[in-house]
């Protein structure tokens, strides 16, 4: 389209600098869609994942979506459109699995996604009648190269390619889903889980459980 630019940034969103150089263009420019799909994992026990790696992880999957959000949001809200797609992953919803080989060995990363779904769905509600959308993209195992920087081999394992999660991306928007799922045909299934989410958290009182008294 005539006016139409491009401009490329490179940065290291595991800094604060290069959270900074990307923010600054977001609350700049008059975006109409923003994507957060930065990843780093380090897959390994807590009691072994090296602080620097913890930070690094938590940098980037947790503090530069969010401030990134941030910067874009009052541009969006002033001009009354705009959406915001986090990318998160299926493990978000893998917590209460027993530790085996697929989802054991990465407490922090799967906290890092579950982190991503809840406020995703927390900002859906807040922004509420504002023209802005927001939606979490949660797929299981992709065809990238995200794994094999890591040395992770997973080529013997179903993966989805990364096309299709585009599709679905695209496709969910459309549906309205606030978090799409690309692998899940039986959308119900999270519809369940959202509301056991709900039924525990308006089961609260500020009485002591029975099974918590002596």
């Amino acid at each position: 389209m005539p006016g139409t630019g491009v401009q490329v940034v490179a940065a290291d969103l595991a800094t604060e600098a290069g959270v900074e150089a990307v923010a600054e263009i977001a609350a700049g420019r008059p975006l109409s869609m923003l994507v957060n799909n930065a990843g780093v994992a380090h897959y390994m026990p807590l009691a072994d994942l090296p602080p620097r790696k913890a930070r690094e992880l938590m940098h980037v999957k947790v503090t530069a979506p969010t401030l990134l959000t941030r910067a874009a949001l009052p541009g969006m809200l002033e001009r009354g459109a705009g959406t915001i797609v986090n990318v998160a992953g299926m493990l978000a919803f893998s917590g209460p699995a027993p530790a085996a080989p697929a989802p054991g060995q990465r407490a922090v990363y799967t906290g890092t996604l579950a982190y991503t779904v809840a406020m995703t769905q927390t900002l859906h509600a807040e922004l509420a009648d504002t023209g802005v959308r927001v939606h979490v993209v949660c797929p299981g195992i992709v065809a990238t190269e995200f794994h094999e920087v890591q040395g992770m081999d997973l080529s013997a394992l179903p993966r989805m390619t990364a096309a299709d999660v585009v599709t679905a991306t695209l496709a969910g928007i459309r549906l309205g889903e606030t978090v799409i799922a690309p692998g899940v045909e039986d959308y119900g299934l999270l519809h369940r889980v959202f509301d056991a989410d709900l039924a525990a958290f308006g089961g609260q009182s500020p009485e002591l459980a029975g099974r918590y008294r002596p």
